[in-house]
């Protein structure tokens, strides 16, 4: 690490670790002092008005669940993805399915499939539990069960350095070295105090540094880039920003992942929280009208499905099996038998009158163990919105 280009720093202090040959960087607690310019206000303005016209549609919408599990997979993907997983929206869907015997699938699809587990667990957590380095272990351990990266103590904060460089790189050739673990854990005290502090209600600003925080701090031997994004989504509905989990940074944080990781590090190197925090403000503007409009097409579609399965037998259950492709456009005939709570022939029979309505495709060209995907569903999941 240039300890030089961190030396002088306002975001915190250079120290060499103790009994080892190099230095490592411990930013100073929240909240810093930061210049409320002219320019970044208006930005922090423009994000707030755009998550609240989220939020007004989520309040709005009259089932806005058919909504979280679509965008909480895709977030899983992209946040994935930003980590080197190769996995797509489809494999996910796909392995959910099928569950891996009969399909094969990318070796890291399950760490992918962590992340939707994860992000459950830690939603379903802020009913009895505030966000709070608690949950932060919790989430941990979900995201790496069983997967790459379970041997580095899954629910657990690091005991040992880790540091941040080129793939393959030593540590004396890091970019970054965050706080050594004998300072880590004060970092990680301050930072959970700051999740309920009593400061200015610039709630997004907060949430800006708080993420910098997080990833500055770098507190486990593995997934702290998901974690660091899994924390956002978090504390936007515990701090009820959101009253549902449909806004998610990911896309634009691989969008723009240079600029990204480059800010990051010229907050520890020089105190640039205006740069940064401008930045994050931006990823809300530009996610939180990608989800509406996401939103917008989803419903859309499935008015136009509804309307259409009226005229059909059965209405009532087909709706609900429509409702279901909205959660997971990818399926088979024994998933949504098991489901529905009927007969593999009954479900058979849905599954057919939907693929005559051109709803449902199958995929497998197979006589047996018949993989069925809802085409335009996926795509107004999967593709930018306006693609």
């Amino acid at each position: 690490m240039d300890v030089e280009a961190f030396r002088d720093s306002p975001a915190g202090c250079v120290i060499r670790v103790p009994g080892k040959d190099y230095w490592a960087f411990v930013p100073h607690p929240l909240p810093p002092a930061i210049e409320l310019t002219p320019a970044l206000v208006a930005r922090l303005s423009e994000a707030e008005r755009a998550l609240g016209e989220l939020a007004g549609l989520a309040r709005l919408l009259p089932n806005p669940h058919i909504l979280i599990a679509p965008f909480m997979r895709r977030e899983a993907v992209l946040s994935s993805q930003i980590e080197g997983t190769q996995a797509s929206l489809a494999d996910l869907y796909t392995y959910e399915a099928a569950q891996l015997p009969l399909f094969p699938q990318p070796p890291d699809v399950k760490e992918t499939h962590n992340y939707v587990q994860a992000l459950t667990h830690g939603l379903e957590r802020l009913a009895s539990l505030p966000v709070s380095l608690r949950l932060i272990r919790e989430v941990h351990g979900e995201l790496l069960r069983d997967v790459r990266g379970q041997e580095r103590r899954p629910g657990s904060f690091r005991r040992g350095q880790n540091y941040i460089g080129p793939p393959g790189c030593a540590l004396e050739d890091a970019t970054y070295v965050p706080p050594p673990a004998s300072e880590m854990h004060a970092c990680l005290d301050a930072l959970e105090r700051y999740f309920y502090s009593d400061v200015p209600p610039l709630p997004l600003l907060r949430l800006g540094m708080i993420h910098y925080q997080f990833e500055a701090i770098h507190p486990s031997a593995d997934g702290n880039g998901r974690v660091g994004r899994l924390l956002i989504i978090l504390l936007l509905c515990a701090w009820e920003l959101l009253p549902q989990p449909l806004l998610y940074l990911s896309a634009f944080f691989e969008a723009h992942r240079q600029e990204y990781y480059r800010l990051l590090l010229e907050v520890s190197q020089r105190g640039a929280w205006e740069a940064w925090l401008s930045f994050f403000l931006q990823g809300i503007v530009d996610q939180s009208r990608d989800a509406t409009a996401r939103a917008a097409r989803l419903q859309a579609l499935r008015e136009t499905y509804r309307e259409r399965m009226q005229q059909q037998r059965a209405a009532a259950r087909l709706l609900e099996v429509v409702d279901l492709l909205f959660a997971r456009p990818i399926v088979r005939v024994p998933d949504l038998s098991e489901q529905l709570g009927v007969s593999q022939q009954t479900a058979g029979r849905y599954v057919a009158t939907l693929e005559a309505e051109g709803i449902l495709r199958e995929t497998t060209g197979q006589a047996r163990n018949r993989v069925y995907m809802a085409d335009a569903v996926y795509e107004a999941i999967a593709s930018p919105v306006g693609g």
